[in-house]
C-alpha cells in the first residue's frame, strides 16, 4: 500500500503542463514541480543577480528563503526545465523548503496575453529569469502584461526577484538590451555610438531596489568592464542620467535585502569572484566624457578620477556587503578610479566617495491626527522616487510620486489595521514605518 501511495505521489507531483498550441507551434511549454495548491503567503522580498555560468549554491539558497515557503516561478525565453529540480533540490541539497516550483518558456510573444502566465505570475512569491538572449525577453514581454504584472508583483506583493546572465542583464531600470547582438569592450570603447551599444531607458522592469542602475554580467569571460562605461557614458552624455552600475563575474552573485545592503556571494579566496559597484564620481565638478563622438574612441579621464568603482570578493557565506542606500559604506573589497583615455581604461587605487548626501532613512515622518483626519506628514531632503501605503496583508493601497519637499498625505482608508509606509529616494534607499490608522470619522 505505501508503495502505491507513493507512486501516486510522484505522478501527482512531477507533471509538463500542456502547452498553449496555435497556428503550426506550441507559444509556451510549462514544467511543473510541486504541490498544485497554491500557499498563499508574505514573500520576504529582496533581489538575486548572478553573472552567468554555473549557479551560486550559497545565493540560490538566499533567493529560496525569500520565497518564504511559497511558489517559485522561473521565466526563459529558451532550454527547458533544468531550474526546477535545482531548486526543489532533488539533486542538489539545497535545502530550502518551498511550495512549488514551475518554469515557463516562452516560444514567442504571443504568450505573453496567455491568462494562465498572467495567474502564475500573480500567485508566484518569487520569480527567476533565466540566462538566454536579453534581446528576446525585451522583443517578447515589454509592453505586455508580463512587464507590467512582474512589477505589480515586486512593488506591491514585495516578491523576490531574481536572474541571471541575460536574466540579470534586464532587472536594472536601464539595460542594454542587445537588440542588435553584443559588442566587446574594445569595440565600445573605440566608438562609442557602435550600432551595437542598444542601451535603453524605455519601461520595462521596474526593481525598485535597481531605480537608476545598469548592470552587466560575465564580466570576466570576456572582460566587459569597458563597455560597462560606455554604457554609463550614453547614458549620461545622452539623456543627462548619472546612472550607476552594478556587475557581477560568472560564478559570483549580489543578493541585496529590501534595506539597500546588497551581499556578495562566490568562492573567493579559492576562485576570483568579483562583484563591481560603479559610480560617476560624485567629487568632480565637471563629469560628462570629455570625448564623446561617433567613431572617436572615448575619452573619459578627469584626471583619472571619472568613475568610483568598489571591487568586492564574493565569499561563500556571502560576508562582504556594499550599502546600496548611500554607496559609500563596504566591507571587504577596494575602492578603485576608473577612467579611459584614448579609448583605453585606466583602473588605480582609490578611496570611498567624500560627498554629501542624505538618505531617507534618516528622515521623520510623524502621523498626525487633525480633526478625525490621519495626516502623514512628509518632509524631507532627499529626492523621492515612490511613496507606497500597504496594509499587513501586503495590499495596496496608496501611490503618490514624486514629491515635493514637503507634502502633507490625506489616507483615505476606511478600514482601521495596521499600515506600512513605504517611501524610496533616488538613491535606492527604503524606508518603512508602521501606522495604525483607526476608523475615519
Amino acid at each position: 500500500m505505501k508503495n502505491i501511495t507513493k507512486k501516486i505521489t510522484k505522478l501527482f507531483y512531477f507533471c509538463i503542463i500542456p502547452a498553449i498550441s496555435m497556428g503550426q507551434g506550441l507559444i509556451y511549454t510549462s514544467y511543473y514541480l510541486g504541490n498544485p495548491e497554491d500557499r498563499k503567503i508574505n514573500a520576504l522580498g529582496g533581489v538575486c543577480l548572478m553573472g552567468g555560468g554555473t549557479e551560486n549554491d550559497s545565493a540560490t539558497k538566499w533567493f529560496l528563503q525569500r520565497a518564504n515557503g511559497g511558489d517559485i516561478l522561473v521565466l526563459r525565453t529558451s532550454g527547458a526545465d533544468g531550474y526546477n529540480e535545482y531548486f526543489w533540490n532533488l539533486k542538489y541539497k539545497l535545502g530550502i523548503s518551498i511550495n512549488s516550483i514551475e518554469t515557463i518558456v516562452f516560444h514567442e510573444r504571443r504568450a505573453s496575453y496567455e491568462p494562465y502566465i498572467h495567474k502564475k505570475i500573480q500567485q508566484a512569491e518569487a520569480i527567476w529569469i533565466a540566462g538566454g538572449n536579453q534581446a528576446t525577453y525585451v522583443e517578447y514581454w515589454r509592453n505586455t502584461p508580463i512587464d507590467s504584472l512582474i512589477n505589480e508583483a515586486i512593488q506591491k506583493r514585495n516578491i523576490a526577484i531574481g536572474g541571471t546572465s541575460a536574466g540579470m542583464a534586464i532587472l536594472g531600470e536601464y539595460y542594454f538590451s542587445a537588440c542588435k547582438g553584443t559588442i566587446r569592450s574594445e569595440e565600445a570603447l573605440k566608438d562609442p555610438f557602435h550600432p551595437n551599444l542598444c542601451v535603453e531607458k524605455q519601461r520595462f522592469l521596474l526593481t525598485p531596489l535597481l531605480q537608476g542602475i545598469i548592470t552587466d554580467t560575465h564580466y570576466d569571460n570576456p572582460d566587459r568592464k569597458g563597455r560597462h562605461i560606455v554604457f554609463l557614458a550614453k547614458l549620461l552624455k545622452e539623456h543627462g542620467i548619472e546612472a550607476k552600475g552594478i556587475a557581477c563575474d560568472e560564478h559570483t552573485a549580489v543578493c541585496i535585502s529590501p534595506e539597500g545592503i546588497a551581499r556578495v556571494f562566490g568562492e573567493y579566496p579559492q576562485e576570483e569572484d568579483y562583484a563591481y559597484f560603479i559610480q560617476v564620481n560624485c567629487e568632480n565638478t565637471l563629469k560628462e566624457p570629455e570625448i564623446y563622438e561617433p567613431q572617436k574612441p572615448l575619452e573619459w579621464n578627469h584626471n583619472n578620477t571619472a568613475l568610483i568603482a568598489y571591487q568586492i570578493a564574493g565569499t561563500p557565506e556571502g560576508k562582504t556587503f556594499f550599502d546600496l542606500s548611500n554607496w559609500r559604506v563596504a566591507e571587504g573589497g577596494e575602492w578603485q578610479y576608473w577612467s579611459v583615455i584614448g579609448g583605453e581604461m585606466i583602473i588605480r587605487a582609490s578611496r570611498a566617495p567624500n560627498c554629501p548626501t542624505t538618505s531617507i532613512k534618516s528622515q521623520s515622518f510623524p502621523l498626525i491626527s487633525v480633526k478625525g483626519r490621519e495626516l502623514i506628514f512628509i518632509q524631507h531632503t532627499c529626492r523621492l522616487k515612490q511613496v507606497l501605503l500597504i496594509n499587513s496583508l501586503g495590499q495596496f493601497f496608496l501611490e503618490k510620486t514624486p514629491y515635493t519637499n514637503t507634502h502633507v498625505l490625506e489616507t483615505s482608508i476606511d478600514i482601521p489595521g495596521f499600515y506600512f509606509l513605504v517611501i524610496q529616494d533616488e538613491a535606492g534607499a527604503v524606508f518603512f514605518k508602521k501606522f495604525y490608522l483607526p476608523v475615519k470619522e
